[in-house]
């Protein structure tokens, strides 16, 4: 079975994040997304809500897993039988930065490719940043996320509003 991890912060899960995690569940036998607890991030949501939230976004995607990780990602890749970390690229400032992770990962452990699934050219622009600054705004992020979790989003949207 050839697994692939499909590794972020999720915060919060947007249509870009499915379409790369649908792309390599058509390219693997499986693909775990890999939730990650980020120390340099203060996420909005718990890591269990991310997990939720993905959970519902890849609810019709049969060979995809969500699950929760702290520490080396090319560790977890090895602990979960992975043969590919699946990254998705937007722009030409995200393959710097990957290119160095994939180099330092196939560093730590070689039998682990990095395969990278440039965007499709509707979420060229769209992160989850930008999810939640449109969001703080007042603005619609119905195009950005997926229905089935675009209500609970935007609830927490408004809760951080009022806390500013």
């Amino acid at each position: 079975m050839r697994i692939a991890i499909c590794p972020g912060s999720f915060d919060p899960v947007t249509l870009g994040h499915v379409d790369i995690i649908s792309r390599a569940a058509k390219m693997f036998d499986k693909v775990i997304v890999a939730v990650l607890v980020n120390a340099e991030k203060s996420p909005w949501f718990t890591i269990d809500e991310r997990i939720d939230l993905l959970k519902k976004a890849t609810i019709g995607l049969k060979n995809v897993e969500i699950a929760g990780f702290d520490g080396l990602l090319v560790d977890f890749a090895k602990q979960q039988n992975a043969v590919a970390i699946v990254k998705g690229l937007r722009a030409v400032s995200d393959f710097e930065y990957e290119f160095q992770m994939a180099l330092t990962n196939n560093k730590l452990n070689s039998e682990i490719e990095t395969v990278f699934l440039t965007t499709s050219s509707e979420n060229m622009y769209l992160s989850s940043s930008i999810v939640k600054q449109v969001g703080l705004f007042g603005g619609n992020i119905y195009p950005f996320v997926p229905e089935c979790v675009h209500d609970e989003i935007l609830l927490r949207i408004r809760q951080r509003s009022k806390q500013k």
